[in-house]
């Protein structure tokens, strides 16, 4: 080996990533992950994820990766325990000797930070924790790049050297998010390096817990939290976190959090924390956005005269929180109303099944959705005509999709069929896909301006792509395990009292901040 590799910095690359619905009826299984290995980590270079991005930028940091295992998966149900079994073995047999032989440098995870397993609340924290017990890991720097909808915990908080979270909603910063947190640990080890130091890792949880459609960064609260984190870090801080949370994973450290990582002094530190908390605490009904009544909202759709498709946006079957993607709730609405011109997206791979062999132009009786929770009236009888099939395959057309921090630019939702009901057209896939790129009816044949009102199973994520076309946005309230009105929902293991579900009479909660260890 030469002098010059000797040099260069070998990094750990890890990644797991999943942000898991407990109220969801199905369990994640391994068939629902992408598990990548060794070289196939570096393969993702250019493919528009947080860790394709910090392949890309560790050469021109001179890092020599040291790739081992990349989890990942769309929201879902409870992660089973033999996926983490399988992650933490597949991780520890390329990890362990490297470690022990003090050939590694430092360590870079890309998590979500919002995993539940059958049997562990804090599946991040597990895996932080048996990091720092293999030998050598004690006292290396572990930095990582966590989704803005991360559960902090204080074992997160206690083994990391620091984190930095996505800044935006929808995530249009993740692979920028990522890159922070590799400069910050690019830094870090020189410093180690130099002068035996490493910068200090605060945190505290609140006692807040937003639904989705509240944790949007382009309205208050998370705008003007956003904007103060800016602030804190132009006065030096190194990286300002605010963490929504995801409220839809009952734990004990579910809700909404802030982290600094910093040299700063202490007390300055704390302050920036307090600051932090007081604007989140004073703006917290702003995080409990009101949804409409359906009915309500499809009056004023067919009331008016659209030049531009609306939307009706349905959290509570949001395939990007975890949900199914095939209540037949607002479909049933749509059909029941006869609206002449209506996209809707129901996840179904059996109804495609079914469609497999009637050609295109063909009519059937399709059985379509209501499968995926017990909060959904059930299936929905209609009578179709098939449109065409596909492959399901597409490309992000923007590759700064919300979709992207999930999934990388290819994205595959399985065989598909589109279908039409009278006035309604229906795009079924096999693999629940987050509505996040127009590229998905694109892919299809179909130009969604076309429509005059689209339901969009989302909360905030799908803005960045349907807010352009769109006319009108209606939020609309329909039973599902992504319920916006927390107060349905539950609730067994989260901390308490905690707003909404109690008054917000409670204080913040300080986790421990990252002691290196010798």
């Amino acid at each position: 080996m030469s002098l010059a590799n000797l040099m260069r910095p070998r990094i750990l690359l890890a990644g797991f990533f999943h942000e898991t619905n407990t109220f969801a009826d199905d369990t994640t299984g391994i068939e629902s992950f992408t598990c990548l290995h060794d070289g196939e980590l570096l393969a993702t270079r250019g493919d528009a994820s947080p860790l394709g991005a910090v392949v890309e930028l560790a050469s021109q940091l001179g890092w020599q990766l040291v790739p081992t295992v990349d989890y990942r998966a769309t929201p879902g149900g409870m992660v089973a325990d033999d996926v983490i079994q399988n992650f933490w073995s597949a991780f520890a047999e390329r990890a362990a000797r490297p470690l022990a032989e003090r050939k590694i440098d430092g360590i870079y995870l890309v998590l979500h930070g919002a995993a539940v397993s059958q049997s562990c609340d804090d599946v991040e924290g597990e895996i932080l924790q048996r990091i720092r017990a293999l030998p050598g890991a004690g006292h290396l720097p572990v930095f990582g790049v966590l989704d803005l909808h991360a559960n902090l915990t204080a074992r997160m908080v206690r083994h990391a050297t620091g984190f930095v979270s996505y800044r935006e909603n929808p995530h249009t910063d993740a692979a920028e998010a990522a890159i922070c947190a590799a400069r910050l640990l690019d830094r870090a080890l020189g410093e180690q390096r130099e002068r035996g130091s490493l910068p200090r890792f605060y945190a505290r949880q609140l006692p807040l817990v937003w639904s989705p459609p509240g944790t949007g960064t382009a309205d208050t609260p998370m705008r003007l939290l956003e904007a103060a984190a800016r602030r804190l870090e132009l006065e030096g801080h190194r990286a300002v976190n605010i963490i929504a949370g995801f409220a839809h994973a009952d734990t004990p450290d579910t809700g909404v959090s802030v982290s600094i990582v910093t040299d700063l002094p202490e007390a300055q530190t704390e302050a920036a924390l307090d600051e932090l908390g007081r604007i989140a605490i004073a703006h917290r009904e702003a995080g409990c956005p009101r949804e409409w009544k359906l009915d309500d909202a499809l009056d004023r759709i067919l009331a008016g005269v659209p030049l531009r498709p609306a939307l009706l946006v349905e959290p509570a079957d949001n395939i990007g929180g975890g949900a199914p993607g095939d209540c037949t709730t607002l479909l049933r609405a749509l059909v029941a109303r006869r609206h002449p011109s209506a996209g809707v997206i129901i996840n179904d791979p059996a109804a495609v099944a079914r469609l497999a062999n009637i050609p295109p132009g063909g009519k059937t009786c399709l059985s379509l959705g209501g499968k995926g929770s017990r909060l959904d009236p059930g299936p929905l009888e209609l009578d179709v005509r098939l449109i065409r099939r596909t492959d399901g395959r597409f490309e992000l057309e923007d590759k700064q999709s919300h979709l992207a921090s999930m999934c990388g630019s290819q994205i595959d939702m399985g065989p598909c069929a589109v279908v039409r009901h009278e006035g309604v057209t229906i795009l079924v896939t096999s693999r629940k896909t987050p509505p996040f790129d127009l590229g998905q009816w694109h892919s299809q044949g179909i130009d969604p301006t076309g429509f005059g009102v689209i339901n969009v199973k989302a909360a905030v994520a799908h803005r960045r792509a349907y807010d352009r076309i769109a006319g009108d946005s209606y939020t609309v309230e329909t039973p599902g395990p992504c319920a916006s009105n927390l107060a349905l929902l539950p609730f067994r293991k989260i901390r308490r009292p905690v707003f909404p579900l109690d008054a917000a009479d409670s204080s913040p909660v300080s986790l421990h901040h990252h002691v290196t260890q010798d």
